[in-house]
């Protein structure tokens, strides 16, 4: 009898497990059709500063020509990971967002989830995005509508065995990421080293590639901003931490954000370079906010390359 009640209790049991697993790993959009955005249309000036300062065009705009607004994607992102191609966002209705609501922005940026539910890889940095707040990705949404639309799609990701099964990204979710819920009210109007604080955590995800990660690709939280192999495998990425950059004032910081331009008279390189063609376009007074908090970081030892 008990090993009768073994040989159907153990396979129950495996079935609830993966039942639960399945229902736990699931992608869910947070907003549908009633969510925190406001009602009137975004201001697309306000949402061309999001979009410089989220750096939207250093990974979507199409490679191999100029105009960093067309949004066709396609660029090799090369990662420990795999390789991942970020997608078309121009408003090109059958091969970019142009059928997208604000909605379906918000899914993606805040919780990494597709109009057709499924998970976003994490070299989509939703993971700093989730802190935006609602008025930004309204804005941002107004803004991406005006551009050029781009037919065609990026080509496929070609992940690793880790991610191979793009439902395995939700487990990856349950450990490592802690989506959050856009606040109504927009950080652009604070000033100083709180709208340092949202433009370097959330906006401009500096972290992102100023951290060394984990096997599994999450950011130790005691190498935060201390520097780490850079995501395309290309060198180490340097700590901006006081450790690293503790010698310079806020306004060689600024001018760095602003030319490329480093205090020991040198130039930044590599991805870093285009940051700064980002950077250059957003005001003084938000690159001033940045330096401000760069500045306050707390020290963390540079991790070995």
């Amino acid at each position: 009898m008990r090993v009768r009640f073994t040989l159907i209790a153990l396979p129950l049991a495996a079935i609830v497990g993966l039942g639960s697993l399945w229902m736990l790993t699931t992608a869910r959009p947070p907003f549908g059709l009633s969510n925190p955005f406001p009602p009137m249309a975004g201001d697309t000036e306000r949402g061309r500063q999001v979009f410089n300062a989220a750096h939207c065009a250093s990974c979507h705009a199409t490679p191999g020509q100029p105009d960093r607004l067309k949004l066709g994607g396609g660029l090799a992102l090369a990662s420990p990971f795999g390789t991942f191609r970020p997608p078309n966002i121009s408003p090109d209705p059958v091969d970019g967002i142009g059928r997208w609501g604000v909605s379906d922005l918000a899914n993606a940026l805040v919780a990494g989830v597709s109009p057709d539910r499924r998970h976003y890889y994490p070299a989509f940095p939703y993971t700093s995005y989730t802190g935006m707040t609602a008025a930004d990705i309204s804005d941002l949404f107004a803004y991406l509508k005006t551009l050029p639309a781009v037919s065609g799609r990026a080509p496929p990701h070609h992940p690793n065995i880790l991610f191979a099964i793009r439902r395995s990204v939700g487990l990856w979710k349950l450990l490592f990421f802690d989506p959050s819920q856009p606040k109504l009210r927009s950080n652009v109007e604070t000033v100083g080293i709180d709208r340092g604080r949202y433009l370097v955590e959330a906006l401009s995800h500096c972290a992102e590639c100023h951290s060394t990660r984990d096997v599994f690709g999450a950011i130790k939280s005691s190498a935060r901003f201390a520097g780490g192999i850079d995501p395309q495998g290309t060198g180490f990425v340097p700590n901006i931490t006081p450790v690293g950059i503790g010698g310079w004032t806020e306004s060689q910081i600024v001018r760095m954000l602003e030319t490329g331009d480093t205090p020991n008279h040198g130039r930044v390189g590599s991805s870093m370079a285009d940051v700064v063609s980002n950077t250059a376009m957003l005001s003084d007074d938000d690159r001033k906010a940045i330096a401000q908090y760069i500045k306050s970081l707390p020290a963390r030892p540079t991790p070995e390359p």
